[in-house]
């Protein structure tokens, strides 16, 4: 009976308030949450081959395993990256309008996008035996950003995740120090800008849950992976056992 009440009143309200597409705003079918059907096709899923170090996608056929360009001969300090979708269209429109626009109802679809970016099978161990030696740390935003931003679009999405996957989101990092937005710069210049921008959290309780374990760092995109980088050294030097960043879009 309270099902069927249930039922009913969400029935009632979708014919007062009827769920949008969250990308042409075109009513919703019964079946779909965020996306309609072809909304949802627009999205650029990121399938091998790609690099090994940075998850950058490439077309064609290739048997064996690669590291593109961007990170041959260059030392970043997280293990690997892998994210969900390219940074095209209207994946890249949704990112946006979350992280610059305020758009926080897009917390929940961009957090099920997120948990995509596991499926590299490399990380087939997460959530399955052996998951609990993993643990969520989100790209922190300094103080100021936090309040000209109202929230941090990496926190909220970390948040979606560790409820799909069961696993700790741990606050592990701050940042100190305010900085030009990475969109803006080149490559040497997101490196300068980001010299003694992070430092591991003053509270023991999150330190200690950084030691001995393995972290998902978390962020919207991932395009030079200076930032990831950055956060992993820090990381590692907590005692984190490995740092695999996961990110919606790769830029």
């Amino acid at each position: 009976m309270g099902e069927l009440v249930k039922q009913i009143k969400e029935g009632l309200l979708g014919l007062i308030y009827p769920r949008l597409c969250f990308g042409c705003e075109l009513p919703l079918g019964e079946c779909a949450d965020y996306l309609c059907e072809t909304c949802a096709q627009q999205l650029l899923k990121i399938r091998a081959p790609y690099c090994e170090v940075c998850g950058q996608p490439y077309a064609g056929a290739m048997q064996m395993s690669f590291e593109c360009s961007n990170c041959s001969g260059r030392h970043l300090n997280f293990d690997f990256a892998h994210a969900a979708y390219q940074s095209k269209g209207l994946a890249r429109v949704l990112v946006h309008r979350f992280k610059y626009h305020g758009h926080f109802y897009l917390a929940n679809l961009l957090g099920q996008m997120l948990n995509e970016a596991l499926e590299d099978e490399r990380l087939s161990e997460v959530g399955a035996e052996g998951g609990d030696d993993w643990v969520l740390v989100p790209v922190p935003l300094h103080s100021r950003r936090l309040r000209e931003r109202e929230y941090n679009q990496a926190e909220e999405m970390c948040r979606v995740l560790a409820r799909l996957r069961g696993l700790p989101q741990v606050h592990a990092l701050r940042r100190i120090r305010y900085t030009r937005r990475q969109a803006m710069l080149d490559r040497a210049e997101r490196l300068k800008n980001l010299q003694g921008a992070f430092v591991i959290s003053t509270k023991d309780r999150e330190r200690k849950k950084i030691a001995g374990k393995c972290v998902l760092l978390v962020d919207d995109v991932l395009t030079t992976g200076a930032t990831a980088s950055a956060c992993a050294q820090i990381l590692f030097a907590a005692g984190a056992l490995k740092v695999v960043v996961i990110t919606v879009v790769r830029g």
